[in-house]
């Protein structure tokens, strides 16, 4: 059956009328054609770098990228009003939620924090970290920045 006649059966049988319209295809974003960026330090401690950043076509809205911790380098205190899901993919990492334990993070650990849940991520203070970072927007917001992690809360 041709696509003409496959619409037609569906229209005919109630389907809505966004079915008629073709698929748009899919986008593929070639590696290294986008540019690496620094952390800013109003948001991370330490030498931290954000690769191959995406964030999806409405009405979808997750995004996400891949962020790599200098040994020491960690974010400040944040939450994100849907949450977030980390995928360590290389080096030792920390992670913590407030007035929780450290926990340490290794490759192919997934990491999940719940929505409004204040936390910190980053490399050890030895070894570097690399993790993928997804997170979904909420009335466009994916993320709330707030103090800096001290180095006694690193250190614990």
């Amino acid at each position: 059956m041709n696509m003409t006649t496959l619409m037609t059966v569906a229209l005919s049988l109630g389907a809505s009328a966004a079915f008629a319209e073709p698929d748009k295809g899919v986008t593929v974003t070639r590696a290294g054609t986008q540019p690496s960026t620094a952390g800013p330090s109003t948001s991370f401690t330490g030498a931290v770098r954000v690769d191959s950043r995406f964030s999806a076509t409405a009405p979808a809205t997750v995004s996400g990228g891949t962020v790599t911790f200098e040994p020491g380098a960690r974010t400040a205190w944040h939450t994100h009003p849907l949450g977030q899901t980390l995928i360590v993919t290389a080096g030792v990492g920390l992670v913590q939620h407030w007035d929780g334990e450290v926990q340490e993070i290794r490759p192919g650990d997934i990491t999940w924090i719940p929505p409004g849940v204040k936390h910190w991520h980053g490399a050890t203070a030895t070894t570097g970290m690399s993790h993928i970072a997804i997170s979904e927007a909420l009335d466009g917001k994916s993320v709330a920045w707030m103090e800096h992690v001290s180095d006694e809360q690193y250190a614990r």
